[in-house]
């Protein structure tokens, strides 16, 4: 993946008295100075994240494509197919966990096809989850948490009420330091920043996204996340009394290798990571926003992981469901075509571990902007 010259600038402007967006001081015709505003860059420094003081850039490009393309807007709302998927993938991780009742775990049977088919099924249901959490299953909110429980099960622990707050969060607050959980902590930047650093990171990413929130930040707890316990703890028991707990192990190992070293998890650190080192120079022409701080992926990998890969698609509209964003794409062409993107999810992984130029700190940062959502009945309004 190549990003453009294009991409940031490197130099600190000025910032207006009460203001978070830069400033430039100009003579007019008539000999009074005004002031125009100037975009504002991305403080590059080394051995730091980039920090920026722009607007997260998918707000700007929603509304200049709204403005260009009316039409996207009716490609908004629920997809009906979802919640067919969700139960076809869940029936299919509950037979293999039956077929692998008393398989040893320690057996070439059992861990291949937990890495090939099931951890390839886990990715499909974390990003279900993940679409569900926009309400895009149901319009219903209360049918969207309860088929979300659903995908939730075959997971073997119960999450989907605590990704949705947290999830929203990160659209809502892109960037934002001590709000996005999607970004990597100080103190992880320091433990690995290294290859072994990078390459124990990599295969244990799906630990980090699992307890780097509850570090963050804590949430409140809801009468759903008891019934995503509730629910959870009577499947797993259900399932262990009528098979055997080698038919749990495998779920779990399923989840640990869906969020390990498996060509679906490149997308974890496809979408936000900065690959290229950002160089001076202006900004995206169409929306005038700083680029790059998300990245698409166009691969065939996206069959199986609900069109995540195209990630800037999805940031720009939330509400646009993952059959819907490719028609997003042909729609809004113009705005998405000259994008730096990745290739392969592989090559991320690859390159993320063994490139001493990429590390940890390769995110973009905000120290203030955005929003927490919280509760659940706050967090029903569309990301």
């Amino acid at each position: 993946m190549s990003i453009p010259a294009s991409t940031v600038v490197t130099s600190l402007p000025e910032k207006a008295e009460g203001s978070g967006s830069a400033t430039r001081l100009r003579a007019s015709q008539n000999g009074k100075t005004e002031t125009t505003s100037t975009a504002p860059p991305l403080e590059v420094k080394e051995h730091d994240f980039f920090w920026t003081y722009t607007e997260e850039p998918h707000r700007t490009r929603r509304q200049a494509i709204i403005k260009a393309h009316p039409e996207v807007t009716k490609l908004c709302g629920p997809e009906p197919l979802t919640k067919y998927v969700v139960v076809f993938v869940v029936s299919i991780q509950i037979l293999c966990a039956y077929l692998l009742q008393n398989t040893p775990f320690i057996s070439w049977r059992f861990i291949l096809t937990a890495y090939v088919i099931g951890a390839t099924a886990n990715q499909n249901l974390f990003l279900a989850i993940h679409e569900i959490s926009h309400n895009l299953a149901f319009r219903s909110p209360a049918a969207n948490r309860a088929i979300a429980m659903v995908a939730n099960l075959p997971i073997g622990i119960p999450y989907s009420a605590s990704f949705r707050p947290y999830h929203l969060t990160h659209h809502k607050s892109l960037g934002v330091d001590g709000l996005d959980t999607d970004l990597p902590t100080a103190l992880e930047a320091v433990f690995f920043d290294s290859i072994l650093g990078k390459a124990f990171f990599c295969t244990f990413q799906i630990l980090f996204y699992a307890l780097r929130p509850m570090c963050v930040y804590s949430i409140d707890f809801t009468s759903v996340h008891l019934f995503n316990i509730i629910a959870q703890v009577l499947f797993d028991y259900i399932l262990v009394k009528s098979t055997s707990p080698s038919a749990l192990y495998y779920l779990i190992l399923s989840s640990f290798l869906a969020g390990s070293l498996h060509p679906t998890a490149g997308h974890f650190i496809a979408e936000h990571y900065v690959f290229d080192a950002p160089t001076p120079a202006a900004n995206e022409p169409l929306t005038n926003t700083p680029i790059p701080e998300t990245f698409s992926y166009y691969g065939p990998l996206n069959f199986f992981t609900y069109n995540v890969g195209l990630h800037n698609e999805h940031h720009d509209f939330p509400a646009v469901p993952w059959t819907r964003l490719h028609k997003l794409n042909s729609i809004a062409n113009e705005f998405y075509r000259d994008l730096p993107r990745h290739e392969s999810w592989i090559a991320v992984i690859w390159r993320f571990i063994l490139d001493d130029k990429v590390g940890m700190r390769c995110r973009v940062k905000r120290k203030e902007g955005g929003r927490k959502v919280g509760a659940w009945k706050e967090a029903e309004v569309q990301a």
